[in-house]
């Protein structure tokens, strides 16, 4: 066993401290070249041990001031191809899914909306505006509402294969704060939830405010990989997960049955919840998971996507033995749904609007697709005709960062893969597009637009 002197130990926790500087000193420095414009987005840095040569550090610290540099959002690594300058100094993370200025065509923001649908919503509402009406819909509620909103919610939400208990639903104000409400009650402060490795961007916004870690979890084609659960449940226990089984966001997959199957297998024997989001799920015809485990998944669902964000209304599958726990979370959080959403929500779903907006909606994102995938043939798309976004993997010639800055100067509004990747720094070379915002013309020339820039070398436009 080695012992140092009281002299030694000083001269280390000093060369420690030093170290430290030293590092975010550095990370001070690149920040400020990035300020100054004298690194620009898309600019590749050197490999980390070039960079350590060059400052004349050891390799050690140049590791740690690219971590820094990660942590901050000033840089992303793309897998084997290196850390690159990332541009979203001013996008702000997941803010970055804020409404575009202007009159920009909208790739961005996933709420599709018909040309039709208020009138059909109109319709709809007549007579909630009565006063004997809104004595009724302007009261006091509850998470649980009231006996008929989870009759006829139960109703809409059943499947071929699954029929929740009308008893088991809860309300919030809008499906973010059922994802909350779901992990708060599931998942303890400190406590680690796995995700999806490209996951929902505001997942990591909620789990930051209630100090849940999460973890990535590999995928590959059919979803989320039963055996990356299992390793990272052993590396240290996991309390939840948390994964989009149907038109997953941002990739579009659905879960085959056999992969459904096997998932639930090893949550169940591992003794995991499965916080079950399938706010997409109404572009497809399957149950979700809890058809299988229906102890096992808390399933969260929304109108923002069926209908419209402006006419919200989360609702909660829980079951029996979590009941209490996420009513709990609701009350302590705040997020219980208003009594005119709630008598909304019952109308519309009540009358058929939901369902004909749902069928309307399922013909309108399979068209869009189908455009979508004939401006983009010859580049590498993974799309699921059901849905209303997909998944671009850019040429080598392009990076995320500078095509979506690009594609910016062009009045075109995309997400980057980095919005979506759970690990800072590990994001595919790749951007998101959203079809639903978009009219039919802007849909055509902002494809039109992309196609040509995904074609062409460089970017050309210099403007500002």
């Amino acid at each position: 066993m080695i012992r140092y002197s009281p002299r030694c130990k000083e001269n280390i926790a000093l060369g420690a401290i030093m170290s430290k500087f030293e590092y975010l000193k550095l990370a001070d420095t690149v920040a400020a070249e990035i300020a100054s414009g004298g690194l620009k987005p898309g600019d590749r840095l050197p490999p980390q041990r070039h960079f350590a040569y060059q400052r004349k550090i050891a390799v050690s610290t140049a590791s740690r001031v690219y971590t820094e540099l990660l942590r901050r959002g000033l840089v992303i690594g793309e897998v084997g191809r290196g850390t690159f300058v990332s541009g979203e100094t001013r996008r702000g993370g997941v803010t970055s899914l804020a409404e575009p200025r202007g009159e920009r065509i909208d790739f961005e923001v996933n709420y599709p909306l018909l040309p039709t649908q208020s009138a059909m919503i109109a319709r709809s509402l007549e007579g909630l505006e009565r006063p004997e009406a809104l004595d009724i819909a302007l009261r006091q509620t509850s998470c649980y509402g009231t006996q008929s909103a989870r009759n006829v919610s139960a109703e809409f939400l059943a499947r071929q294969d699954w029929s929740p208990d009308p008893e088991q639903l809860l309300f919030t104000a809008n499906g973010r704060q059922c994802i909350a409400a779901a992990l708060a009650a599931v998942v303890p402060n400190g406590g680690r939830c796995g995700v999806e490795a490209l996951t929902y961007p505001f997942i990591k916004d909620i789990a930051a405010r209630l100090g849940v870690t999460l973890v990535p979890l590999a995928m590959d084609e059919h979803g989320v990989r039963p055996d990356a659960v299992q390793k990272a449940h052993r590396e240290a226990n996991l309390s939840a997960l948390y994964i989009q089984p149907a038109i997953q966001n941002p990739l579009g997959m659905t879960m085959p049955p056999e992969r459904r199957a096997d998932l639930v297998r090893v949550v169940e024997k591992l003794g995991l919840p499965i916080i079950e989001d399938t706010v997409y799920g109404f572009l497809g015809d399957d149950a979700p998971l809890a058809a299988l485990a229906p102890d096992t998944c808390i399933v969260l669902d929304s109108l923002s996507k069926k209908v419209a964000p402006g006419l919200a209304l989360g609702m909660i599958v829980a079951p029996t033995r979590m009941r209490e726990r996420i009513m709990a979370s609701i009350r302590s959080g705040g997020w219980t749904a208003s009594g005119y959403a709630l008598a909304a929500g019952q109308r519309m779903m009540g009358d058929g609007t939901v369902a004909e907006l749902v069928r309307l909606k399922r013909i309108d994102a399979a068209r869009r697709q189908q455009m979508a995938a004939k401006y983009l043939a010859g580049f590498e798309i993974q799309a699921n005709i059901q849905s209303y976004h997909l998944w671009l993997n850019l040429p080598a010639h392009w990076r995320s960062q500078t095509f979506v800055a690009a594609a910016a100067r062009r009045d075109i509004a995309l997400t980057p893969s980095t919005t979506f990747a759970v690990t800072p720094g590990h994001a595919p070379n790749a951007v998101r597009l959203a079809l639903g915002a978009p009219t039919a013309e802007q849909l055509d020339l902002g494809l039109r637009t992309l196609s040509g820039m995904l074609a062409a070398r460089e970017d050309f436009d210099t403007t500002e």
